[in-house]
């Protein structure tokens, strides 16, 4: 089946950059093509065959690209007929709205034997807030559609600007991941893995949950775990992530492998997180870390885990339990990440630690 990845963006957004990229790092032995989409009948100049509505040329990547006009469904499939192509790059019109260039796909996937695999929007950072005033809808589409978003010369802006950007695109898309790191920082396999959704940092510590009453870790699968979205619940599941608030509701009532049964509030794992551009020191890190563990005023702090930057531009990993930590450096992540499991957390006095207020 083919794999469907929609790139959208304004025109500038540094679309083209990064596509190159990906042809040349996470699609490497694949067969490829590559779609411009124009909606509408946009004349394209240089060998144009009006009557299949595709203009077809090479790529010195190896890829074959193409350009539709027309009837889209029509024309996707003729190109999946011809070429078989186990991955399909669409790069849409960037006036165009993502949310219809989705649709369009959705509503041939299943006819022409092809999956819609990702759909990322392209920004430059730089530009983020005025393109936002210019284009309105059409920008506000790109960003609320996305599944993930790349902001583009972040290598180039100052970490206010970056900032201003994330918050305003978090206005208009609480959940995407938003690629901070400069993506020549980033492997292609990496931007591929955010691109595709991969599992919160959040899910991973959870997924490990702690016993309270045996203390060893127990992994648990999603079905074990029930996550409702009311007002009124008597376990509650707090998640503050970069700017927006996700409240979660978190029942731990299933017996575990020690043999216990969790039915009490104070069984309850609540956690905290934050996405952030700042940058730490391995000392830093260490003395945050430290302070998690001796100071009881942070509530019980049960695990804590986070990808950041690093002063000296080097990434730096940190993964704590209580009373053993680890800092080490890493591959450089989309965007720096910081979670923190446990109970009946101060999260005021957790954003202060890790000077994010």
């Amino acid at each position: 089946m083919t794999k469907i990845d929609i790139i959208s963006g304004f025109l500038g957004a540094g679309k083209t950059t990064f596509i190159k990229k990906m042809l040349k790092e996470a699609f490497t032995g694949e067969q490829v093509v590559l779609i411009e989409n124009e909606f509408g009948e946009i004349g394209i100049d240089g060998g144009f065959l009006k009557d299949s509505g595709i203009e077809i040329r090479e790529m010195n990547s190896g890829c074959i690209c193409c350009s539709l006009v027309g009837d889209f469904g029509k024309s996707l499939k003729e190109v999946v007929d011809t070429y078989h192509p186990e991955r399909i790059l669409i790069e849409p019109s960037g006036v165009g709205k993502l949310s219809d260039v989705i649709k369009a796909v959705r509503d041939v996937q299943e006819s022409i034997d092809a999956q819609l695999n990702s759909f990322t929007t392209v920004v430059d950072v730089t530009k983020c807030k005025i393109y936002r005033k210019n284009f309105g809808e059409f920008f506000s589409n790109q960003i609320a559609y996305a599944g993930a978003v790349i902001l583009s010369r972040t290598d180039k802006a100052k970490p206010d600007k970056i900032e201003e950007s994330v918050a305003l695109l978090r206005e208009l898309n609480k959940k995407a991941p938003i690629i901070t790191t400069p993506i020549d920082e980033l492997s292609g396999s990496k931007l591929l893995e955010v691109m595709e959704a991969g599992k919160s940092l959040e899910e991973e510590l959870l997924s490990e949950v702690i016993c309270p009453v045996c203390g060893e870790h127990h992994h648990h699968e999603h079905g074990e775990h029930e996550h409702h979205h009311h007002e009124h619940e008597e376990h509650e599941h707090h998640h503050h992530h970069g700017h927006e608030e996700h409240e979660h509701h978190h029942h731990h009532d299933a017996e575990c492998g020690c043999g216990h049964e969790h039915h009490h509030a104070d069984e309850v794992f609540t956690s905290w997180g934050r996405e952030t551009i700042h940058a730490y020191t391995k000392d830093e890190i260490e003395s945050i870390l430290k302070k998690l563990e001796q100071d009881t005023g942070f509530g019980t702090v049960l695990r804590a885990k986070g990808m950041v930057a690093g002063k000296d531009g080097e990434w730096i990993y940190f993964d704590m339990v209580p009373q053993e930590h680890e800092v080490r450096n890493g591959a450089p992540e989309y965007t720096g990440r910081i979670c923190v499991i446990g109970s009946k957390l101060n999260e005021e006095k957790l954003e202060k630690v890790f000077g994010l207020v």
